[in-house]
């Protein structure tokens, strides 16, 4: 069984069954079904046309699902109407399954899950263990989202990009692209490498969609995830990237997104995930941190503010400001911003300890630590205001 093959599949099935006439919520259930009679069925008989099997047998369950349902003699018609066995179409729908699973109409986390499930074919024990939630959390999130869809009467057809790329509206390329980033975002945990499965699909999507910005994310996601190796102590502990073994980094990755960026870049349509990964590129270009060209990645962070004016990306710019021009330039970038921005101590305690002010700085680890989202950071942050504070004794 090539569980590869079947993942592939299963957005392409599930929006020609959509496109039949079946809505979302009874597709998905149908293309399941087929699935676990796949599993059953094709190692002893496996079938000439993949595709062709499941849509057959996904399309039968719908029939099955809808003839017993009362509540829907509406789609009777559709009985009638069951197209001759034999080969499928050709045309790959994937790209507007993308669209339908970030509808507007959803919670960014359901978006999420959706995705995962309909367009990566997750099974939900795997999402769910993704997201450290229990199973039947995640179903009923699921459920939901598929239920807001097949109320809305929302289609694969109302949810095609437009001529331009579509950025100035929900549920359009950006909003696909900020689904599939928050999935990268979500890196590993349980069976799945979500960093990964985030790559394959935006991959997957830079396939079917020419647009700069989907090679822009592909770019940053794949410049990002080169460096993954080297992040982490054997002790789990995190490593700071101007302490990372520059040697452990995917060259091959970096290479990849850098000439993927280059193109993107010379279309001139710049957009805010082709430049956060010219930011990504010049730190990977850089041979050691001291290298590293700050007054190009502060020119970057203006071109993001001036994109975005996104305060997080005014946080990085201080932080980039601070090397560029010094850290008492950084501290001043820092102070116009707002203190309860994530991340605002450990950077004020970063600059001032680089600014020869090793008690302050001790004073802001300990209180960004305690403020810190996870545990890998909190260790992090206590580890150098342990650091300073043993300093100050000595």
């Amino acid at each position: 069984m090539d569980e590869a093959l079947l993942r592939g599949l299963i957005p392409r099935v599930i929006t020609i069954l959509v496109r039949r006439g079946a809505d979302f919520a009874a597709a998905e259930d149908a293309v399941q079904d087929a699935l676990v009679q796949a599993v059953r069925v094709w190692p002893d008989d496996p079938p000439r046309d993949a595709k062709g099997w499941l849509v057959t047998v996904a399309w039968h369950r719908f029939l099955d699902a809808t003839r017993a349902d009362a509540a829907r003699r509406r789609r009777e018609d559709l009985v009638d109407e069951e197209p001759d066995p034999g080969p499928t179409p050709g045309v790959d729908d994937t790209l507007q399954l993308y669209f339908l699973c970030a509808h507007p109409s959803l919670t960014p986390a359901s978006a999420v899950a959706l995705t995962l499930r309909a367009v990566g074919g997750l099974t939900t024990r795997q999402i769910a263990e993704a997201y450290l939630v229990p199973e039947a959390t995640m179903a009923q999130r699921i459920s939901r989202a598929k239920r807001t869809l097949s109320d809305g009467g929302v289609t694969p057809g109302r949810a095609r990009p437009g001529p331009r790329g579509g950025l100035d509206r929900p549920g359009d390329v950006a909003t696909v692209l900020r689904v599939l980033y928050l999935v990268f975002n979500e890196g590993y945990s349980g069976d799945v490498d979500l960093a990964a499965e985030a790559v394959r699909l935006t991959r997957q999507l830079a396939a079917r969609i020419d647009h700069p910005e989907v090679a822009g994310l592909l770019a940053l996601m794949l410049l990002h995830h080169a460096r993954r190796a080297a992040r982490t102590a054997p002790d789990g502990s995190l490593v700071p990237l101007a302490e990372q073994d520059r040697g452990r980094w995917d060259t091959a990755s970096i290479a990849e997104g850098v000439e993927i960026l280059q193109a993107a870049l010379a279309r001139d349509r710049l957009g805010e995930f082709q430049a956060q990964a010219a930011v990504a590129a010049l730190h990977a270009d850089a041979p050691t941190a001291e290298e590293t060209d700050w007054v190009q990645i502060v020119e970057w962070y203006d071109e993001l503010t001036r994109l975005t004016d996104n305060p997080v990306v005014r946080l990085n710019r201080a932080v980039a400001v601070g090397e560029a021009d010094g850290p008492r330039a950084g501290l001043a970038a820092l102070a116009v911003l707002d203190t309860s921005l994530p991340r605002h101590t450990a950077v004020a305690a970063y600059l001032h300890e680089r600014d020869g002010d090793p008690e302050t700085a001790a004073r802001l680890y300990a209180e960004a630590a305690h403020r810190a989202s996870n545990l890998a950071e909190r260790d992090h942050l206590t580890r150098q205001a342990a650091r300073l504070n043993a300093r100050r004794i000595r």
